[in-house]
């Protein structure tokens, strides 16, 4: 494994941290202002579209995206240090340049299982940013660690498929913009393969019979940037037999294709947000005294930072072993070093954000810094795409089977 950026990494390294500088940074207060005078919390404001219009210009558009038809063709080595730039702004580096979950996700499903009608109409508007998607999976009314567990049905009826279940933290949702949801569901209840009970479809916001409830709260915030994150019913829904993704019963394994990526891609982003947080609290460090003397001659803040950069640098080393892995040996190859990931990275950057706040007192808390959307965000990752318990246990059961 080389530990040196190739040059097209680097040239695009370049050009993100320029448009970081000159444009994100500077949008975070514009577009809380813009929000705020908004008709609805959920339309995106302006500087938001200004922003993907600069981004898609200077060539900073679809980086997560490894089939070159569709995307940057950049290897997951090569998007890694990419994305952990953007999530040092979560909130809008990821929208701006079309990286933002839950579409690449969706994007990756359409791209590899999506037939090429699915994909002209819902794939092609998606990779050009006119429309914004959800992945509806996790329900309110079982355990959906267990992907198992859902109850959703998708039964046929003649050259349709009827789909009735709720659903909820359905991120994306409440964008106005969002207009397809991948729903996952069960085909065949009753089959004897637990994982090929489920299948995918694609189901249009304007469907009759589904209806957007509520916005779902996380820590008190409603995630607008993300597009919210709603509570979903549909009753009856219907949808043609040619809204199926792939084939019946693949919805297990489709989830899984589309898992593994996306539990990197939050990785990456999360060492960002672990940077920008480092940064904060350096500078407050050296703005701030307590007791005589500055901040930054505390022992204590001595130890917070410390601590926090050599965490990072180790994060960042098993991120970038398991991009190369997935690169070389596939998903599959990967699988321990995903779950690794995913287990260690979130834990690791929510302890790092909350010295960061405790170092900014009261101000860490408010909404004049970013750190408690970035303590919320980091946090709410310790259950998204699987609770760390989950990974921890398949992880515990992978190494024991060496020593049967």
């Amino acid at each position: 494994m080389d530990f040196a950026y190739d040059a097209r990494t680097e040239e695009l390294r370049a050009k993100l941290l320029a448009f970081m500088d000159e444009y994100v940074y500077p949008a975070e207060q514009v577009a809380h202002e813009q929000r705020a005078r908004l008709a609805s919390p959920w339309d995106t404001p302006q500087v938001v579209e200004d922003l993907k219009a600069e981004a898609r210009r200077r060539g900073l558009w679809n980086l997560f995206l490894p089939d070159a038809e569709h995307g940057a063709g950049l290897t997951n080595l090569q998007y890694a240090p990419l994305a952990e730039i953007t999530g040092r702004s979560p909130q809008l580096a990821p929208t701006a340049t079309n990286c933002a979950a839950p579409d690449t996700g969706n994007m990756e499903v359409l791209a590899q299982f999506a037939d090429e009608a699915q994909q002209k109409q819902w794939l092609q508007p998606l990779l050009a940013g006119e429309i914004r998607s959800a992945f509806a999976m996790t329900e309110p009314d079982v355990a959906s660690s267990d992907a198992t567990n859902i109850t959703t049905h998708i039964e046929r009826d003649g050259d349709e498929y009827v789909v009735t279940g709720r659903k909820w933290y359905i991120s994306g949702a409440m964008n106005p913009d969002c207009r397809i949801f991948i729903v996952m569901g069960k085909t065949d209840p009753d089959g004897e393969d637990i994982r090929r009970q489920q299948s995918m479809v694609l189901v249009p916001r304007d469907t009759p019979g589904v209806t957007v409830n509520r916005a779902m709260q996380v820590f008190g915030y409603e995630d607008h940037y993300h597009g919210g994150h709603a509570e979903v019913t549909f009753d009856h829904a219907r949808v043609p037999v040619t809204n199926l993704i792939g084939e019946e019963g693949g919805g297990f394994a489709i989830a899984q294709a589309r898992l593994g990526p996306g539990r990197i891609h939050h990785c990456m982003r999360l060492i960002g947000m672990a940077e920008r947080a480092i940064e904060l609290m350096c500078r407050r460090a050296v703005s701030r005294e307590a007791f005589g003397k500055a901040l930054a001659q505390q022992g204590v803040v001595h130890n917070w930072i410390a601590d926090a950069r050599v965490t990072v640098e180790q994060l960042r080393l098993l991120v970038l072993k398991t991009a190369w892995l997935m690169d070389t040996v596939g998903n599959r190859g990967a699988h321990t070093e995903i779950q690794a990931i995913k287990i260690a990275t979130p834990r690791a950057v929510v302890d790092i954000i909350d010295r960061a706040i405790q170092l900014h007192g009261a101000g860490g808390v408010s909404q004049d810094f970013p750190l408690a959307e970035l303590y919320a965000g980091a946090r709410t990752l310790m259950i998204a795409d699987g609770p760390d318990e989950v990974h921890q246990r398949s992880l515990a059961r992978r190494e024991i089977k060496k020593y049967l």
